[in-house]
């Protein structure tokens, strides 16, 4: 596509769906709920887990994948306690 002589680049989204949007304010919303666990019960492993859970879905784009990352994630701080 050309705009006055000059080649315009169209770019996709990394969030192409409404679904992915939802999922990421759904286990970011968790994960701020396990950075305050975290932050006030001294655990590091809910910490961590919790801002990975804030960050992750802005960097997967297939559905499935965000949804078993986010599971796992949220499962991860029941079976490595520090």
């Amino acid at each position: 596509m050309t705009l006055s002589g000059r080649t315009v680049i169209h770019h996709e989204p990394k969030m192409e769906s409404t679904t992915n949007i939802f999922l990421a304010v759904i286990f970011g919303a968790i994960g701020t709920g396990y950075i305050v666990y975290g932050r006030r019960q001294q655990r590091i492993i809910a910490f961590i887990c919790g801002v990975a859970l804030c960050a992750y879905p802005y960097f997967i784009s297939n559905t499935i994948l965000v949804i078993i990352v986010g599971m796992g994630l949220m499962i991860l701080p029941f079976y490595l306690r520090d």
